[in-house]
Formats: C-alpha cells, structure tokens, sequence
C-alpha cells in the first residue's frame, strides 16, 4: 500500500464571545424616553384647548413674555394650563406677576369694583341732572316754573323738588287734585327721567298746617299720600314706565324742607322724585324684605 499522506485537520478555537457592553442598554433607554415624551406629547395635545396649547407654547418659549401678557386678564386660563401640563408653578409665577406693577395693572378688588360702579353711576346721574336743567332752560312752558322745580345730588341719588309757591300752589287747597302747571311739569320730566333704569321714589310732604278738628279721618298723612300717588300718575302718563316706580309714600310735615324753615311756609308743601342709586334701591329691597 503505497504511503498515504496524513490528512492533517486543523480545528480553529474561537475565542469566547465578548462581553456585551451597556450601548445596546442605552439605545434602550433612549427609546423609552422618547416614546414616553411622545404619549406625553399625545396625551397634553388630546386634554387641552387651543389657547391652552398656545399658552404653554409661548411659556416655554418665553416664559416672561408670557407672563406679562398674561397678567390681570387670564392668571386663572394660566393657572390651569400649568396644572394640565404636570407642573405646579402658580403661585410662583403669580408672584413675578404680581411685582412692581402699578395700581392700574393689578387686578382690582371687589370693593375697588364697587367703587368704580358708583362713581359711573353717579356720573350718569350727574348727566340727567344736566340734561333736566337744560330742557327747563330750553323750554317755555319748564322755564316759567324754573324757581320751583330744584335738582340736587344726594347720597340717595338724583332728588328732584317740586315745591310750592306763594300764589302758585301745585294742588288745590287742601285736596290732591293736581293745578295745570305740576302737571305740566311732570308729564314734560317724565321721559327725562324715563331713560334711566334706575328706580323712583316719590316722596309727597305738607306743611305743619293742621286740618280742621272735624275731620279726624283725614289728615296731613293721607294728604301727603294721595298728593304722591298723584304725582305718580302724571308722571307714568308722561311717559315714565310703571315698573320703575319702587315707592310712593306721603311723609306729612314730618321732614321740613330744611332746618330753618318755619313750619307753615308754602315750599315744605313739596314733592320729591328721586332717581335713586343702586345702593339706595337695594337697601329699600332688603328692609321690605326682612
């Protein structure tokens, strides 16, 4: 048998695997993160409004751009995209807010509030006090009664006076009938004073002259009464709506026109419309009420 050459077989040893390193670990966590920043991402754009979205966007772009334009119109709409979006950062940022802002950039109170509706009620009441004392100005038949007819602000609002005169009374003697001329003057007020909405209070008042002891029945108190309600209807025929009359009360001699005045002069025969103020018209609601 002829010499064979000997098969030689070569068994190459591979080294063992490498130990696996943290990159895979790592590209791992990146994933992760992203994906949780994308649910995030999807669930803040699913909960929140458009302006909501806005404002975040423009919060982290500028956060103190965003917080001037915010300040005193929509602290709260911030307050809950802030909270929406995870982080509580209000009373932080209303505090940046809240410094170095003058008066007129802070948000205003409830009693700056009611203030400030006062004044532009009284504003208002000033304007229908000027334009009653130019329509008695501007109109004839007004201008001939003009001492008679008095306009004054009061804490209760606009107080008209229609008072008598010497040889002019505004009723017949001892009666409520009503003379030509106060009806004139209310049916030509009335729809003056009808442009307001604010209520009316008609007050009617005598003089101190006492009634003749045979009629016990009737006195200075009934005559006030009914002298008010008759002013009442003129001014409702004048155009004055009925709705806004709140009160008609008659008061006697019990309220002097003033504190110098003698008990039997003519101007304490008077009657008073006032064009009342909300505070004046509330309290009258609540003590009827209680």
């Amino acid at each position: 048998m002829a010499d064979q050459q000997p098969i030689i077989i070569k068994k190459i040893k591979k080294g063992g695997h490498a130990h696996h390193g943290g990159a895979w670990k790592l590209a791992y966590a990146d994933f992760v993160t992203a994906m949780m920043a994308f649910f995030l991402l999807m669930w803040l754009l699913g909960t929140t409004t458009e302006p909501e979205r806005k404002g975040i966007a423009e919060y982290f772009q500028d956060p103190f751009k965003a917080s001037r334009e915010d300040r005193g119109a929509d602290v709260g709409d911030r307050t809950s995209i802030v909270q929406a979006g995870g982080a509580d950062i209000t009373s932080q940022d209303q505090g940046q807010v809240d410094k170095g802002l003058t008066p007129e950039e802070k948000e205003p109170t409830a009693e700056e509030i009611e203030q400030k509706a006062e004044a532009l009620e009284k504003e208002k009441l000033e304007n229908l006090k000027q334009k009653i004392q130019e329509k008695i100005n501007t109109t004839a038949e007004l201008n001939e009664f003009k001492d008679q007819i008095r306009l004054e602000i009061t804490s209760e609002g606009l107080r008209i006076l229609i008072v008598d005169a010497q040889n002019r009374p505004m009723y017949k003697l001892a009666s409520a009938e009503t003379e030509p001329q106060i009806k004139l003057i209310l049916r030509a007020l009335a729809p003056v004073i009808n442009e307001l909405p604010n209520k009316v209070s008609l007050n009617g008042h005598t003089d101190a002259r006492p009634f003749p002891a045979n009629q016990k029945k009737y006195t200075n108190w009934e005559l006030s009464s009914d002298r008010a309600n008759a002013a009442r209807f003129e001014l409702t025929q004048g155009g004055l709506a009925e709705e806004k009359i709140l009160r008609v009360i008659g008061l006697s001699s019990s309220v002097p026109y003033s504190a110098a005045t003698e008990p039997l002069d003519p101007i304490n025969r008077r009657i008073s419309i006032i064009v009342m103020n909300k505070k004046t018209e509330q309290e009258i609601v609540d003590s009827v009420g209680d």
